[in-house]
């Protein structure tokens, strides 16, 4: 089938656009890039991977997690961390060091996967990649 449209930005409300762009580039690379004056709209160009933007929100709460009933999720972002143990404990002390917050670390190995907030509160996983 042919698409309509191309996904273009994956764009995340938060309190300061610039403080998650950078976040976020130390996590995945790529350089935050702004417009001059404006400090309300933050662009990320992951390498190899999907456009993420970060705007000004007045007000922001940010969801709560696993909460379904009052200010639930409404998206998260997963991530590659790779295909070893080892090497996701790396990604998750450097996701820490950051500023990224667990959520739900506890059941991993069994799942594959741990649950975090990053600064603003978005949930996101650092996901083992299975073998094969």
């Amino acid at each position: 089938m042919t698409p309509v449209v191309r996904l273009r930005s994956v764009v995340l409300d938060c309190p300061d656009p610039r403080a998650l762009a950078e976040f976020y580039a130390a996590l995945l690379g790529g350089t935050p890039q702004g417009e001059e004056g404006d400090d309300d709209w933050y662009v990320l160009h992951v390498p190899g991977g999907t456009r993420l933007a970060f705007q000004r929100s007045e007000g922001f709460t940010p969801p709560e997690w696993p909460r379904a009933d009052r200010n639930a999720q409404q998206f998260h972002l997963d991530l590659d961390a790779g295909v070893t143990w080892a090497e996701v404990d790396v990604a998750h002390e450097r996701a820490l060091a950051l500023g990224a917050r667990p959520l739900q670390v506890a059941e991993r190995e069994k799942l594959d996967f741990a649950v975090y907030a990053d600064p603003a509160g978005h949930p996101f996983c650092l996901c083992r990649i299975a073998d094969g």
